[in-house]
């Protein structure tokens, strides 16, 4: 980045940023709020993820002005029952009883941050809460979305920011 300038997309919770094709593309600033190596040892073989974003803050006060970005990825922790020391919440986190109001938090910050116009990209995986229940913590109306997943419980939305 070269300064006073930012690129147009932002990954407001990159994790390992496992579905980015190029996981260090410069069009994007990746953000998350840890910055850690993980192994977990298994019957397949030693797990390991490396969560490095660039740059370390939470997705419910992103460090950026207003209209910023003319994409973004909001891709929140999604389980509540993984347990604490788990691969599955050391490598996504774990929603505790606020996540209605932190995830609230997270579509307001994500579409301030957005340039009119923008395009908000959600991932979201229903295996603990419904997406129904997750859609009514925004205001902003979705555009459209697609099922995928061998349970078909992951959901990709797509919202156009007015």
């Amino acid at each position: 980045m070269t300064c006073g300038s930012i690129p147009p997309v932002l990954d407001a919770c990159c994790g390992g940023r496992m579905f980015w094709f190029d996981k260090h593309d410069t069009r994007a600033t990746f953000l998350d709020n840890r910055c850690e190596e993980l192994y977990a040892d298994s019957r397949q073989g030693r797990r390991s993820i490396v969560i490095n974003p660039d740059m370390v803050a939470c997705f419910t006060s992103l460090p950026f002005e207003s209209n910023s970005f003319r994409l973004v990825v909001f891709d929140p922790p999604h389980l509540t029952r993984n347990g604490g020391s788990s691969w599955m919440a050391k490598k996504y986190g774990t929603l505790k009883s606020d996540w209605k109001e932190l995830l609230t938090k997270g579509f307001k910050e994500c579409f301030r941050v957005l340039k009119p116009e923008g395009i908000l990209v959600f991932k979201w995986n229903e295996t603990d809460i419904p997406v129904s229940q997750i859609l009514k913590l925004t205001s902003e109306k979705p555009l459209f979305g697609n099922r995928c997943g061998k349970t078909a419980k992951t959901h990709w939305i797509v919202f156009l920011k007015s």
